[in-house]
């Protein structure tokens, strides 16, 4: 069953700012490796890899598991059609 609902508290907020700082830096070492190795999905792959193994324990283990699901997301996005604004009418 899920916690319930209570008043903040130092020591919550402290702990979130601190989660806050693994994710920052997570997605902070996540973007220098993407912007040497690419955004493609080997390159995403590897960023995600990277940024997990940086970042030690559980909240490694959560980035790169984050990592890897919008990596999908966005692969399976860009496979998508997408519009070119045919739709115009002919004279």
């Amino acid at each position: 069953m899920p916690k319930s609902i209570g008043v903040p508290t130092m020591g919550g907020v402290k702990a979130s700012l601190i989660d806050y700082a693994y994710g920052a830096g997570g997605g902070l070492v996540y973007s220098l490796v993407s912007s040497l190795l690419g955004s493609e999905f080997i390159g995403s792959l590897a960023s995600a890899a990277i940024a997990g193994s940086v970042i030690k324990g559980i909240r490694g283990e959560t980035i790169a598991t984050m990592l890897g699901f919008m990596g999908i997301l966005s692969a399976m996005g860009g496979a998508q059609g997408t519009s070119t604004g045919i739709s115009q009418g002919v004279m």
